[in-house]
């Protein structure tokens, strides 16, 4: 019972240190307004754009295949949002977490399902807690919430860290770990650009009457059915004589 007693006071007393150094992990902001569900039948001027989760897919193996895994650095990302750090955090280890494709218990992936778009993150790392070099690996539960900025016509991702599982790592420095990988997903991850100005607006010429169609986009609406993220692209249109592109 003293064991167990002294076990739960150190893990209050490791997160109460964690956040005391480190800070409360917050989502960073991501530009635009949250991307809904569509509502009712699609307005005049909407197309519908399929994206299958195989696709997400084949684009993760490409990057661990061709451009090797992804690599964040944990100090950074903490000092980022706490430029106070205390000199025990500091040292010979790297300092940083990486993505892995797999292991024994998860895999690096996008999940299409329940309406929502969920992603676990493999990641391996070391960290310098006062003075002893910690060796850390497990997985981070997260999921992908959409925004549509208006005004530069993109389209955001966020990822959202909801749960980190760690294997192997002392409950004393348990809180520690966790803070820093979902600090350093949350810094070096945010915001991804899902969509672009250039793959989303669309310029038309019509040769015959000198001019041309150019349709930004008004709204954009996201569903997640069978395997598939489903997005709801509105459009408004305009013309303009003598700007047909040259051709």
């Amino acid at each position: 019972m003293r064991y167990i007693l002294l076990l739960i006071l150190g893990l209050v007393v490791g997160a109460g240190a964690a956040i005391f150094f480190l800070g409360v992990p917050s989502a960073k902001a991501i530009p635009g307004a949250r991307v809904q569900a569509p509502a009712g039948a699609d307005p005049a001027g909407t197309v519908v754009v399929s994206i299958s989760d195989s696709f997400f897919e084949q684009m993760l193996t490409t990057i661990f295949r061709d451009l090797g895994p992804p690599k964040f650095n944990l100090s950074s990302a903490a000092r980022d949002s706490n430029p106070i750090q205390p000199a025990v955090f500091q040292g010979g280890c790297t300092n940083s977490v990486t993505l892995a494709a797999q292991d024994n218990n998860a895999k690096t992936q996008v999940q299409l399902a329940g309406g929502k778009i969920t992603a676990p993150l493999v990641f391996s790392g070391s960290y310098n807690l006062v003075g002893n070099c910690i060796q850390f690996k497990g997985w981070a539960q997260t999921t992908i919430q959409l925004s549509f900025d208006q005004p530069s016509q993109t389209l955001y991702g966020r990822v959202v860290v909801e749960g980190v599982n760690l294997e192997g790592v002392n409950p004393m420095a348990n809180n520690f770990v966790t803070v820093f990988v979902r600090s350093a997903i949350d810094s070096r991850v945010n915001p991804i650009q899902f969509l672009r100005p250039q793959q989303l607006q669309l310029l038309i010429p019509v040769q015959a009457s000198n001019g041309s169609v150019k349709a930004q986009v008004k709204d954009v609406r996201s569903e997640v059915a069978d395997g598939s993220l489903r997005l709801h692209i509105t459009y408004e249109f305009s013309g303009a004589q003598g700007q047909a592109p040259q051709g």
